[in-house]
Order: C-alpha cells, then structure tokens, then sequence
C-alpha cells in the first residue's frame, strides 16, 4: 500500500518504472529483470535494465506483441512478462522472475501490483498530456497575437511592395546594370548601396560615403566573408553592411550591400535588397557569359605563347584582354592527380590564382593546367589555396625561372614541367618545386641544351671564373683538381706544383669567394660536377 501511494505520487513514468523494480520484493520473491514504457508506437527500455540477457529478454517481449507471456532467464526457474495496461492501451512491461515457482496468493499480489503500476503510469501519462495541451493552446493563443500584429503591416507592405516593383521595372526597362541597380535601391532605402564583385573590387557605389581610394581586397578575408554569408539564407550583416550574395546556379558572381552604420534596416529594406540581388544576378550573368569569351581568348593567346610567337602580336593580344606581358613572368604548372585537367579544375586553379593574388593568363593541356604569371609566386600559397578548393593534398605545382622576354616563354615552360617531373618523382611527392633550386636536377635527364649546362656552371662557378679573370689566378683550376684527385691534398698540391699549404689557402678563398662550403654534401656535388662540366663540355678556361 506505501508502494502504491509512492507510485501515484511520482509524476515521471520513467521514475514509477524504476520504483516498481527496485520494490517488486513486496509482492514476494521476485526480481525485476527489465522495464519497458510504450513510446511513439515502440518499447524503450529503462536504464535499470541489466545488460547480461537485455538482448534476448528485450526480443522476447516484443514478440509477445502487447500479451503477457513466459520469459526464460538463466538461473531462475521462473519468469513472467507483464503488460502494464491502461485505460487507452499498453503502457508498457515488466520482465518478473523468481528462483522458485509462486504461489497463488504471490500471484495475486503481484497481479495487483502490477495494475497499481499501470495505473501511476496511466495517471502519469495523463498529466504529461495535460500539460502539453496547456502549452499548446498558449501557442495557438500566441500566434493568434503574432496574425493580428501581421494583418495591421499588411496594407503598408503591399503598398511598399508595389513601389519596389516600379523600380525594378524602371530598372530593367533602363538596361542600365549594375549602376542603375545601386541607383534605384539609394533612392528606395536611403542608405548607400554598393556592388562588389566576388574577389571584393568595386564595381558600383551609390550614395555618399564612397571611400576614394577604396581598399583592396584582402583574398583571405574575402573567402571567409563569402563562406560566411553563403552559409545563411538571407542577407547577414558584417559590420556596418547588409550583404547578400549574388548567386543564380549556386555560382557567387557578386556582392550587393548596403551601408547601415546607424542599424536602421528594416523588413522593407531587406526586401528592396532581394529584388535589387534578383536584377544583379541576371546583369551579371550577361557579364559572366562575356568573360567566357575573354577566358577563351586568354587561353587562346598562353597556348600560342607556350608554342612560340611573335613578340609583336603577344603584347598587342596581351593588351587587348588587359594583361601586361611586359613584365617579367614566371610559368606554373599545376597536376592533381585525383582531378582530370577539364574546365572545373581550370577554373578552379584560376580561382585559387586569384585569391592569392596571382595575376595571370591560364589554359590548361591534357593532365595539367598551365598559368603564365606576372610575378614569382610564393612557396606554399597557390598550392595551400588549391588544397583547400579541392579538399585534398595529393597535388603538384612547378615553376619556371623568371622569363624576361616572350621567346623565352617556350624555354620556360619545359622548366617547370621539368619542376614538376622532380616533384612527382621525389619522395616528397605533393608540393610545390621551383626550377631554380633544383641544383644538379636541371641539368639530369633528355631534352637539356647546352645554354642549360652554361646556366648550371655560371651559378656554382660564376663567381670564381670572375675572381681568375680579375686576378689572373687559377681557382677554378684548382677546384678541378682537387676533386679530380679525390679530395687529397698531396696529389691535389704535386699535380698543381704548389706547396700543401698554398693549396689549403687556395681552398679556403674558394669557399669565400664562392659562399660554397666544401664540407656540405649538396654544395660537394653541384660544384664537382659543375667542375666537369666547366672542363670537359664547356671547355675550360676561356
């Protein structure tokens, strides 16, 4: 009976379950194997429930399908699975055994315990429902409120609705573009407006305000605005901007925002906003088909570079599409091996170009794409960008020696593929490779001339073939044959026909005059072999 008028008095169902388990010992000698509570249509288990036979005694309850029904547990002789049953339907089970077989009097008891049970829960379930049909009339009453408040707003929004519609007629019916969009919307809103494209460069401000110059663009902090606001459905504000992207297809071709520094945007605002988001998107689109034309022409012109042209028609086709070839350039080669050379991967490495600030011309041939750029790219930053727009590492980038004219162009670009080789067969496969700091890599392998191997002997010799020539003295000679002789001093010094000690003095200004340390591996063999090379392919002295 104290059980009784515990369990009734318990609102939680999972907690009158737990009380029935812990006390079936008052109905006689059982224990409670394992709970269940009927919800939504299945039987949860109760925390108390013991994890050494949950998965069989839990499958034979369900097989039961809402009757009662013998259960086996290991060890008790005998086990009974209980419907706990309401008013409205099954509330849930309780798995009871016993080590001996009950008697009629403990099966009576335990009978009405069990519809004690079922009826806490019945009751439990009852207020459970009660509540939440209180909180569900107090939300029916609360948007009763929020459709009254609406219905005073509707008169002015179909009003202002109307008058944003006139603009964009006046606007499309303009063909004005982006400018005549910033226009409409400073009249409508009051507040400036500005279009920028997606790399952050001005392409229209209405309004007053205007920064004069106005900033440029930093790549890294634009991609994170992009991804922030691409991230939400409507506009988002950053700063003192109202920003929302110009995307038809999903691409971001733009930025429309407008200027709230006081925070005064309102539901009328932000719908002006979207129409004028609506009318640059089309505009925009217009102009994106026009760059694919330019890209053409773009690509057009690097595949006639890469094979060789007149120097008179590149800088007139370079400035035509608005590329200085005038300045020195470096070619780049980029190869992800997991994404075939296509257009998405093309565009892909222009964006990533661009967003370091690379400027560029680009096309791309069967597994790589090629980027003709006007200044040295940095280290690591193209190839961090590409791994990050393509969601992995596994790529390879070479670059050429800085070119300076445009017949060098073709030279070049056998330079960073030949980078690029030595990067993919390395043990440091992914990365990327400039072809000056290859050393002895630039002059190993086919298709080397003999300016390369002058090339080659001029940066590890240079400087000591200008110190003999200014000083008449035989450093490089010396150099030679000391590596001829193995690195010994003695046959080094008789072969030379001078003193031990003049020949360690000769070593030593050799290594000053040149900044090359002898007792480093890597600098030993490029000068070795520049040696070789110095004397028999080039000749020697002279």
């Amino acid at each position: 009976m104290v059980l009784s008028r515990t369990l009734f008095a318990t609102p939680d169902e999972d907690e009158i379950l737990r009380l029935a388990m812990d006390h079936i010992a008052a109905a006689g000698p059982y224990r409670a194997e394992a709970g269940y509570l009927a919800v939504d249509g299945d039987l949860r288990p109760s925390p108390k429930n013991g994890m050494t036979h949950a998965s069989a005694v839990g499958r034979r309850v369900r097989e039961l399908d809402g009757q009662d029904g013998p259960v086996s547990v290991p060890g008790r002789s005998w086990g009974r699975a209980l419907g706990l049953r309401g008013l409205e339907g099954l509330k849930g089970y309780l798995v009871v055994t016993s080590r001996s077989r009950p008697t009629e009097a403990e099966r009576s008891l335990l009978a009405t315990l069990v519809q004690d049970i079922a009826a806490a829960l019945s009751f439990a379930f009852a207020r459970s429902r009660q509540h939440e049909e209180a909180l569900e009339l107090q939300q029916l009453r609360d948007e009763r409120t929020v459709l009254r408040q609406q219905l005073v707003c509707v008169a002015a929004e179909l009003g202002y609705q109307r008058a944003v519609q006139s603009l964009v007629d006046d606007v499309a019916a303009s063909s004005g573009g982006e400018e005549a969009i910033t226009r409409a919307l400073h009249r409508l809103t009051g507040l400036p407006v500005l279009v920028e494209d997606r790399f952050g460069r001005l392409m229209s401000w209405s309004g007053p305000g205007c920064p004069d110059p106005y900033p440029e663009p930093d790549p890294v902090r634009q991609e994170e605005m992009l991804h922030t606001v691409a991230r939400q459905a409507g506009p988002v504000r950053i700063k003192d901007r109202l920003i929302r992207l110009v995307r038809p297809h999903g691409e971001i071709l733009g930025v429309l925002a407008l200027v709230d520094v006081r925070g005064e945007a309102g539901e009328h605002t932000l719908l002006a906003l979207a129409h004028g988001a609506a009318l640059l998107a089309s505009e925009l689109t217009h102009l994106r088909d026009l760059a694919d034309v330019e890209r053409r022409l773009h690509r057009e012109l690097v595949d006639d570079l890469l094979a060789g042209t007149g120097e008179a028609s590149a800088y007139a086709r370079s400035a035509a599409v608005g590329h200085d070839l005038h300045r020195s350039h470096y070619v780049v080669v980029v190869q992800w091996p997991n994404r075939p050379a296509d257009e998405a991967f093309a565009q892909t490495v222009g964006r990533a170009a661009s967003a370091v600030g690379m400027r560029s011309l680009l096309t791309r041939r069967s597994d790589h794409v090629v980027l003709v750029a006007d200044a040295r790219p940095h280290a690591s930053a193209l190839y961090k960008e590409l791994s990050r727009e393509t969601g992995t590492r596994s790529g390879s980038i070479g670059v050429s020696a800085p070119c300076e004219c445009v017949d060098e162009i073709p030279h070049r670009y056998q330079e960073a593929q030949r980078a690029l080789e030595v990067r993919r067969q390395s043990r440091e496969r992914y990365g990327t490779t400039f072809f000056e700091e290859l050393g002895l890599y630039r002059i190993l392998g086919p298709g080397n001339d003999h300016r390369e191997l002058e090339t080659f002997v001029q940066e590890w010799l240079g400087q000591l073939i200008d110190y003999d020539s200014l000083h008449h003295s035989a450093m490089v000679e010396t150099l030679t044959r000391y590596f001829s002789c193995g690195g010994n001093y003695d046959e080094t010094a008789d072969s030379l026909a001078i003193h031990r000690s003049t020949l360690r003095y000769r070593l030593q200004r050799i290594r000053d005059i040149s900044g090359n340390d002898l007792a480093n591996v890597e600098d030993r063999l490029n000068l070795q072999v520049a040696t070789r090379v110095w004397k028999i392919v080039l000749g020697g002295p002279g």
